[in-house]
């Protein structure tokens, strides 16, 4: 693997690892292509993070992984460079002031662009001289979103990136990813619980549930495949035939999620609707779906 290799952001070939007896990622292999934005969705405990900290070089793994064209393990440095990265905790000096904290990173990292740091913080009630022991945990995370997102990287990767902000702030981040952020040259794998909020920006979905990677689907796709039905009561023969993925009531009616059937044959059976990527995470860590 080098540097030359950039036809893909990621390439995961049988990544695995172990914890003592207990495996958190299960020989999993998936391809990232350049200028997509990805949801890596699953539940607590699922390997998201491991995942996360694999491509990032902070934990050793078995298996192949190149990330821009580099090996984590062997130049997680030079990575560094191309890579930004958002945890679900931000720690931050209780010390640090929004000032230092933009001088610090002006000084120390030669792709921080001052100008976009202060545009998004502008946006926010966070003021040059505020110190974090004075901030609301939500504007500490937004301290640390402008300072991140002010970064020139190719790859961005966020983990839980809005946790702590209320509704209206996390609209207004997605939005400036969208509008500020994100281009064809650059590719952004988000994991999040907030599924609704992240789908309309979406490229790419991934679910992932005990180590292992259980769908992997872009979202042109994810539209054609999976069709939901409030099956009429004389067609529920007709339509269990066809092998839904998963089916519950809803007021008193039957609803049942197909994958890959025909629209057309499925409008025959009842009132149709394209499914949310909630519903079909749902389905999919119900174990109903293989």
């Amino acid at each position: 693997m080098n540097a030359t290799d950039k036809s893909t952001a990621v390439t995961a070939t049988g990544l695995t690892k172990r914890y003592g007896k207990q495996t958190a990622v299960d020989n999993i292999s998936f391809d990232i292509p350049l200028g997509r934005i990805v949801g890596l969705i699953g539940p607590n405990g699922s390997g998201k993070t491991t995942t996360l900290n694999a491509l990032l070089g902070l934990i050793p793994f078995d298996g192949q992984l190149s990330v821009l064209g580099f090996d984590p393990r062997t130049q997680r440095d030079a990575l560094m460079n191309e890579v930004c990265f958002i945890a679900d905790v931000a720690i931050l000096p209780r010390w640090l002031r929004v000032c230092d904290a933009i001088d610090f990173l002006a000084g120390v990292h030669p792709k921080f662009n001052r100008a976009k740091a202060e545009r998004y913080l502008a946006l926010t009630k966070l003021q040059p001289t505020m110190k974090v022991k004075s901030m609301s945990k939500g504007m500490v995370v937004q301290l640390h979103l402008a300072l991140v997102m002010a970064i020139d990287a190719r790859l961005l990767v966020l983990d839980e990136p809005t946790l702590g902000l209320d509704i209206l702030y996390r609209k207004q981040f997605y939005q400036n990813l969208l509008e500020d952020y994100f281009d064809e040259q650059r590719t952004i794998i988000i994991t999040t619980h907030q599924v609704e909020e992240i789908e309309t920006i979406l490229s790419d979905l991934m679910f992932i549930r005990e180590g292992k990677i259980v769908l992997s689907t872009s979202m042109e796709d994810f539209a054609q495949r999976y069709v939901e039905v409030m099956v009429e009561p004389d067609r529920l023969a007709a339509a269990t035939a066809l092998g839904p993925i998963d089916q519950c009531a809803v007021f008193g009616k039957t609803v049942m999620l197909f994958d890959g059937v025909a629209k057309e044959q499925l409008q025959m059976l009842g009132e149709t609707r394209n499914p949310g990527v909630a519903d079909l995470f749902v389905a999919t860590m119900k174990g109903s779906y293989v």
